[in-house]
């Protein structure tokens, strides 16, 4: 009997977890230990989430101010680098999955990261790294330049290895297998969301006000020393986790499936999947199995049985029903992604463009309180702080009923309500600017004698809002809990990477688009996006965007109707 646990304890998917009863199977540990597990994780993304945003929130503000870049310039830098730091994740992702493992990716990167943060911080503090010998100037050093941007993609580096392996690291402690563990994952993706959004809402706020009224320097330095300090609280929980270990290259069984298929291609496929290929669980160690689905005939053929034993033992010949259903998996994957695209580009406005509107409004609240343009992101975080606990714990129990769905509503389904939201976001934030631009130059009388008239900030909280409702609650909630649910399991950080890579794509899509956008409109002699921001045409560039979103919306709809979702072989009972 205890040979027959041993092995079991070999093929299982856990390793190093003393809460895990090998022989029947179950949890040790109760539904507490599961979340007293992802609570560490918690504390750290909320770390890295006000890091990531105190210097991403207001870093067009930087370049413009602070390095002198004009508006087209800018705008495209924070694009790249917001690229740059959202497409990482797919090589970080792919190693945590293939070779390192969740943890160890999560501690090395985040050491990167750490490193990043502090050359911010010494950028602004040593004397021979500011950008100027004085406080104000008309062109930065350019050993500044070189070392701020140094430590700007050391930040996007350090991210790829973080974010995916986080995200799913913090999932994986609560087991699939069984019933409540798996609805607790459904809940832990919501308060991800909740601790995401605090994350930011203390980086737009606290952080940028000490850069814009204190500080750069002392406002890296702050997120430094909170780096340093959650990446000890996290090192500190490891008796608490549960670790997945690596089954290899992924993709490479991936490829095994496709050229199983096509060297079998003149075979028929039999009527009764009984028939094809599988391995029972107790005997292989690729976790879950996968029940047979009938999209993409074509690839069963890779799970067709040949009469020669010898073959039977070669990948590359045949392949499991599970293997196979991982690939259709994939495959099907690819078009949700490409739709989603643009929700990336849509949030990309939110950090540059949306934020040069604020700045050239009205920022005082009241008499004595002046908000930082930066801070506008806040009021998005603020409201999916709400948002996200009233969707899981009033709205999610009441779906359950009505539907008996155990997420409430379909994870497309929900994607595809952000995605509605997102087209309405472009539509008013097309109409706000409109109205901005024509109060530009107005003069009105006051007891003081005449001054220019501007438009308050407070014009932007409805888009603003949305953006948390559709953007953050329903669109990006919903892409972690799609990217990480549905491709294979040993695949779950590239899963969460290619979630990531909606925004790094979107950000990317955003910069070219606004280059032809200035190279086709510039011909006319007026750019829709010219050196500064009253000059341009914002609203046309919105309104744009408003019709890109209806066409995508719509392919979208056509595309998540004809989804079929992930069918794993469960338990009975669970």
């Amino acid at each position: 009997m205890e040979e027959e646990i041993e092995k079991r304890k070999r093929d299982e998917k856990w390793v190093h977890d003393a809460s895990v009863d090998y022989k029947n199977r179950v949890p040790l540990r109760s539904s507490t230990g599961a979340w007293k597990a992802a609570l560490f994780v918690l504390v750290i993304e909320f770390s890295e989430r006000m890091c990531y945003f105190g210097i991403s929130s207001n870093l067009i503000m930087y370049l413009t101010e602070v390095m002198h870049e004009d508006l087209k310039t800018a705008t495209k830098n924070v694009n790249y680098w917001l690229g740059a730091t959202a497409l990482m994740p797919l090589i970080g992702g792919f190693v945590a999955d293939a070779y390192t493992g969740r943890f160890h990716m999560i501690i090395f990167s985040s050491l990167v990261y750490l490193k990043g943060i502090s050359l911010l911080t010494m950028s602004q503090l040593i004397p021979s790294l500011k950008p100027c010998n004085n406080e104000i100037c008309d062109r930065t050093r350019k050993v500044h330049e070189v070392v701020f941007f140094l430590a700007l993609y050391c930040i996007a580096l350090g991210t790829g290895g973080f974010r995916p392996s986080l995200q799913s690291f913090g999932a994986d402690q609560f087991d699939d297998d069984h019933l409540e563990e798996r609805k607790m994952k459904m809940s832990f993706f919501n308060w991800w969301s909740f601790t995401l959004c605090s994350g930011i809402v203390s980086g737009a706020t606290v952080v940028v006000y000490v850069q814009d009224f204190v500080s750069w320097g002392v406002a890296f330095l702050i997120l430094t020393i909170c780096m340093a300090l959650t990446i000890i609280i996290f090192y500190m929980g490891m008796p608490f986790y549960r670790y997945r270990r690596t089954e290899g290259n992924p993709l490479m069984q991936i490829l095994q499936v496709l050229i199983a298929a096509i060297r079998k291609r003149n075979l028929i496929c039999p009527l009764n999947p009984a028939l094809l290929h599988e391995i029972p669980k107790s005997e292989n160690s690729q976790g879950r199995l996968l029940s047979h689905t009938s999209r993409l005939r074509f690839l069963d053929k890779a799970a067709i049985v040949e009469d020669t034993e010898e073959k039977k033992e070669n990948p590359w010949r045949l392949a499991t029903v599970t293997r196979v259903e991982e690939t259709k998996l994939i495959l099907n994957v690819v078009p949700i992604w490409l739709t989603t695209l643009i929700i990336g580009v849509c949030i990309a406005q939110s950090q540059t463009l949306f934020v040069k509107q604020a700045a050239a409004m009205n920022l005082n609240i009241g008499h004595n309180f002046k908000i930082p343009p930066a801070s506008m992101v806040s009021v998005t975080a603020i409201c999916a702080i709400i948002s996200v606990p009233t969707y899981d714990k009033i709205i999610v129990p009441r779906l359950r009923k009505a539907t008996g769905n155990e997420r409430g509503i379909s994870i497309l389904r929900r994607i595809g309500i952000g995605l509605t939201l997102l087209l309405l976001v472009m539509v008013v934030a097309a109409l706000v600017e409109r109205k901005r631009l024509r109060m530009v130059g107005h003069e009105v009388v006051t007891e003081w004698g005449k001054k220019h008239e501007t438009m308050s900030v407070l014009w932007l909280v409805p888009q603003y809002l949305m953006i948390g409702i559709g953007g953050d609650t329903l669109s990006i909630v919903g892409l972690q809990e799609y990217f990480y649910d549905q491709v294979p399991d040993s695949m779950r950080s590239l899963g969460i990477a290619l979630y990531l890579s909606v925004f790094g794509v979107g950000y990317f899509l955003s910069s070219f688009l606004i280059i032809i956008v200035d190279n086709v409109t510039g011909k006319n002699g007026k750019s829709w996006i010219s050196k500064d921001i009253n000059s341009s045409r914002l609203d046309m560039f919105y309104w744009l965007l408003a019709i890109i979103n209806a066409l995508n919306l719509c392919l979208f709809i056509f595309l998540a109707k004809r989804y079929t979702y992930k069918t794993v072989q469960r338990k009975t009972g669970n």
